[in-house]
């Protein structure tokens, strides 16, 4: 039992870990170029990161972590191809990036029972809470939907400032389920993000009144 426990504690700080790094890279290039960039490095990380997270989502019965990761995941993967990293990746991966999420969609399905009773009437998660964490990962989803969206008008993989103002509000909804639900993987994630999206907003506004003056 407690082995079993140990193990989803692992993958869901493994997780974390891969999505600081993310943001903790694109804030130092960032800080380099002076300006807001979109590094390939950080949809690597993205990627590898969600998988892990989904998977420890599921382990722990916790479906707003899932919902989250489940937005997201085919958002990560379009930035890989417009960075051009997909192509580079082995085919075998390339199926299995795709596959896994529509494969767990199949799951769910065959034991849509089941898997209602697991997350929607878990003891450990009452029904305010889970609506509560969900709006959260929504929020923070939503990001990269928007990202997609300034990114496919201008056919190139960005991270415009809308991004990090709704990455600041979805994260501290977050932050406030952790601490209720005592889940350390989503409070000490949360808070490493937290300050590099603030600094981002920084980063943007500075290069912007530069473009200005330049003007």
């Amino acid at each position: 039992m407690f082995e079993d426990f140990a193990l989803i504690y692992v993958i869901g700080f493994l997780a974390q870990i891969l999505f600081s790094a993310r943001i903790l890279c694109q804030w130092i290039l960032s800080e380099r170029a002076k300006q807001v960039v979109s590094p390939s490095i950080f949809w690597i990380l993205s990627i590898a990161a969600s998988y892990l997270l989904c998977i420890y989502g599921w382990m722990r019965d916790d479906f707003s972590i899932v919902l989250g990761q489940f937005i997201s995941y085919y958002i990560y993967l379009w930035n890989l191809k417009e960075k051009g990293i997909w192509i580079k990746i082995p085919t075998l991966f390339q199926i299995l990036l795709i596959a896994t999420p529509l494969v767990a969609c199949g799951f769910v399905i065959s034991n849509f029972s089941e898997f209602v009773s697991e997350f929607f009437y878990n003891e450990d998660v009452p029904l305010w809470l889970l609506v509560f964490g969900s709006a959260g990962q929504i929020i923070f989803t939503l990001r990269f939907i928007y990202q997609w969206v300034y990114s496919m008008k201008r056919s190139e993989s960005i991270l415009p400032t809308g991004f990090w103002v709704i990455s600041l509000l979805g994260s501290f909804i977050i932050i406030s389920y952790g601490i209720i639900r005592r889940d350390p993987v989503l409070i000490l994630g949360q808070s490493v993000g937290f300050l590099a999206y603030s600094r981002n907003l920084i980063i943007g506004y500075r290069h912007a009144q530069s473009l200005k003056r330049e003007k």
